[in-house]
């Protein structure tokens, strides 16, 4: 196994494994999410909003369906505080797991691959694929969390990994909060077409940068060889 998907593989196990007891429990199930928002609506939206930021901030510890979260804090505080909403608190998941994994990274790599030459590999192949993971990490739950620790482990320059995380967030938020705004219980279309076209458009993306990738590596194979 390649050195980075080693890294990523203990990564998605561990996001993998929490969601997996959050589900059997049913403490962060989505009709508890809603009771939850419900409730503090009665009393204040920023209530509402802090609720969201703290469960995206959580998200960095525990596989919360981010999507749905999104969603729900536009339909219960509307398309604005949604939005801002839902891009603090994954921007401070983000910088929490960027930061975290920067400074105690090098533990898990230490402890997986055994040799420099691993290491170098891992860093070098993230720094040129990073970017791009973190784009389009919002096509898979779990991926978002384990692209910005890989960013800290693999130490992505500060700005770039913020840049790109921002980019990756802003639109996503802003368009599914805006759906669950003008979504209704009698009427959910808009939320659940909006859900399956960021999911797609996403998938898309993974899609054509994979094939165009492949193509670019025949390419210089070809070169080579000739």
């Amino acid at each position: 196994m390649k050195p980075i998907l080693k890294l990523m593989f203990v990564l998605i196990c561990f996001f993998a494994c929490t969601f997996v007891v959050l589900k059997i429990s049913g403490l962060l199930s989505i009709d508890a999410i809603k009771n939850w928002l419900t409730h503090a609506q009665s009393f204040n939206s920023y209530l509402v909003a802090a609720i969201i930021i703290a469960l995206l901030v959580l998200d960095l510890f525990v596989a919360v369906p981010t999507l749905t979260l999104i969603i729900l804090a536009g339909y219960f505080i509307g398309p604005t505080l949604g939005a801002v909403s839902a891009i603090t608190g994954m921007l401070l998941a983000g910088l929490g797991g960027y930061w975290i994994s920067l400074i105690y990274g090098h533990v898990l790599i230490d402890k997986l691959l055994k040799t420099e030459e691993e290491k170098s590999l891992a860093i070098s192949n993230f720094k040129t694929r990073g970017p791009v993971v973190i784009l389009l990490s919002r096509a898979s739950p779990i991926l978002p969390e384990v692209s910005a620790c890989m960013a800290g482990m693999t130490k992505m320059p500060f700005k770039t990994f913020l840049t790109c995380w921002l980019i990756s967030i802003i639109p996503y938020s802003i368009i599914a909060a805006y759906a669950g705004s003008i979504s209704t219980l009698e009427n959910p279309k808009p939320a659940i077409y909006t859900a399956i076209g960021l999911t797609g458009f996403l998938w898309l993306s993974w899609w054509a940068y994979k094939r165009l990738n492949s193509k670019t590596i025949k390419k210089l194979g070809c070169s080579i060889d000739s």
